[in-house]
């Protein structure tokens, strides 16, 4: 921990909470994708927990239009400058009496939440498309509110959109198409506002189960049901074990490919990547993942971006308990070796002062937090955590955790005093308070750590061996290998490989030309650092039309390294209109262009 900073406070927002915390927001917008705004009315209601006469909202690069109570009488406020991560903060005079206040405004073209499509960017080349991104910061910029994970709203909305599109939201949503293009939404549990999300668009619903179902462009309706088509069993085993699906329905949307994450866990609309409609399942871990974020993140919730281990590590490790009851031991294996591979290469790329389960970033960017410590560093200490107590204790833990945070934001400390009432006081023998400090505080992997192994990756090293000793890659066995033994195999390739073998691996393989985007992104990493020119064109193609920021930002940091400057240059200018502006923002930070 560092002492000079509150662990109690979210550094990433400039809200009042402590004295002033808003509980409900009702939406009034309008969609114009002529302008490419969001405009209408934001109503706030909000408590009063101690005597303040100013409400704080964050805010960024919002046009406040005029505020009033709930009489339409204006009031005060005044938006100010905090710094660029932060946007500006919003200062309404509420008086000693008020509870709520009614804000117009309307959004800007610069809003870092919203990306704005033209039909060409969509998959039916007919019809305009706007989606959000909220987390970590970015509602701010098209709402404004107090957004922090700390303070949870529920939400009511009324969306007006264009004729022939279809507005959806982290809400209850009905399949039904309103004849006047007015669409009512409901979330009646309290969400953090991360968790607000909207998408409108040229969009078909099919169901997959009782209470899932697929919302996306017609064109990939049918491909995306086929590949989700498990989700009602993936359900079913979760609330096995961490209780009741509190939520209602688990419909996702998916989305075009410039969606910068694998998926988003908004609550009763997950947004997914079309990245993962692979055709043979291989890739729906990541419904899994944004599946077991119900109970892990958006019912049991992180105080602050420092704390955003609490949700992506159990939620990463009961995404591979998920798997495991679906779809298989060998398959939960292999994607936790491979979890464990990508910890290991950001270890020998990361400051070990960064290498801690909170990610320290107060005064930095809270998309670094998104990072393998996070998500895979902290899944181990949760597998740990399994295995020291045996999996019917611990599941019996993990039960009795969530129940006991629904609904909250809790910290990293607030975390280890809860273990130190529970798991400490009825499995002493099994584990000390230091470990778990070391787990979380501790730089790296504890000394005593054990890493995973699967038998079935065995045949994958005798594949590399094979490949090193000169052995052509057409007498490799690989007819029963999975997308992870590939991911395997190219992770274990030698640093450097020589143009004759990376030929001969392409030519057997057609890797330059893989249909699953994961194999076809660490196939170019170890092509570009071995200046196989062959993939260039490929690549860049793969880069214009793919924004997942996984995918992006290791392929264009390889891409700067191997010394490919004027390639980069070429390729960033061409594929950077088509990324969301969050992503868009970090790549120039990262790029320094």
């Amino acid at each position: 921990m560092t002492a000079k900073w509150n662990v109690e406070h979210d550094y990433h927002s400039s809200a009042n909470t402590d004295a002033l915390c808003v509980y409900h927001l009702e939406l009034n917008l309008v969609v114009d994708f002529d302008l490419q705004q969001l405009s209408g009315i934001a109503k706030l209601q909000f408590t009063r927990k101690m005597s303040a006469l100013s409400l704080v909202l964050d805010c960024r690069d919002l046009i406040i239009e005029g505020i009033t109570d709930s009489h339409a009488n204006q009031l005060p406020y005044q938006v100010s400058d905090v710094n660029a991560i932060l946007g500006q903060k919003l200062v309404i005079d509420v008086g000693g009496n008020l509870d709520e206040v009614v804000i117009h405004y309307h959004t800007s073209t610069t809003a870092q939440g919203l990306q704005w499509l033209t039909p060409e960017q969509t998959l039916g080349k007919q019809l305009p498309y706007l989606f959000s991104q909220s987390q970590p910061i970015n509602a701010r910029s098209w709402i404004p509110l107090q957004d922090t994970p700390k303070a949870r709203i529920t939400f009511n909305a009324t969306i007006t959109a264009p004729h022939g599109l279809r507005a959806v939201m982290s809400a209850e949503n009905i399949p039904d198409l309103p004849d006047n293009g007015v669409f009512e939404f409901c979330m009646n549990k309290p969400i953090p506002t991360h968790l607000l999300a909207i998408a409108v668009g040229e969009l078909s619903f099919q169901a997959t189960g009782p209470r899932s179902g697929i919302y996306t462009e017609p064109g990939m309706l049918a491909a995306a049901t086929k590949e989700f088509e498990d989700t009602e069993s993936m359900i079913q085993m979760a609330e096995s074990i961490l209780g009741p699906y509190a939520w209602g329905r688990f419909d996702m949307i998916v989305l075009p490919p410039s969606f910068p994450f694998g998926g988003m866990e908004n609550p009763m609309l997950a947004f997914m990547t079309p990245t993962l409609i692979a055709g043979d399942k291989s890739l729906v871990s990541t419904v899994a993942h944004e599946l077991a974020h119900s109970w892990t993140g958006n019912l049991v919730s992180n105080a602050t971006w420092r704390d955003l281990w609490l949700n992506e590590g159990f939620t990463t490790y009961f995404t591979n308990r998920i798997v495991e009851a679906v779809y298989g031991k060998e398959q939960a294996e292999l994607e936790w070796v491979i979890e464990y591979g990508r910890l290991q290469e950001e270890i020998q790329s990361t400051p070990l002062s960064s290498q801690t389960l909170p990610a320290n970033v107060q005064d930095r960017d809270p998309n670094l937090a998104f990072n393998r410590f996070t998500y895979d560093k902290a899944s181990m200490f949760v597998h740990e955590l399994e295995r020291r107590l045996g999996r019917a204790a611990f599941d019996r833990f993990l039960f009795q955790y969530v129940e006991h945070f629904s609904f909250s934001a809790i910290t990293t400390e607030t975390f280890i005093d809860y273990a130190k009432q529970t798991l400490l006081v009825e499995h002493h023998d099994k584990l000390t308070l230091a470990e778990i400090n070391e787990w979380v505080y501790g730089q790296g992997l504890p000394q005593w750590f054990i890493a995973p192994i699967s038998s079935s990756l065995d045949k994958v090293d005798l594949a590399v061996e094979a490949i090193v000793k000169g052995t052509p890659a057409s007498e490799l066995l690989v007819d029963e290998w999975r997308v992870h033994h590939w991911q395997y195999f190219l992770s274990q390739l030698p640093l450097f490989v020589n143009q004759a073998t990376l030929l001969d691996l392409d030519d057997t393989f057609i890797l330059t030309d893989s249909h699953n985007a994961e194999i076809a992104c660490d196939w170019y990493r170890v092509a570009i650092r071995n200046h196989f020119d062959p993939v260039l064109p490929a690549l860049k193609d793969y880069l214009c039309r793919i924004g997942r920021g996984k995918f992006v930002r290791p392929l264009f940091v390889e891409l700067q390294i191997a010394g490919y400057q004027q390639e980069l240059v070429d390729i960033y200018v061409k594929a950077r209109p088509g990324y969301h502006p969050s992503l868009q923002v970090q790549l120039d930070n990262l790029l320094n262009l």
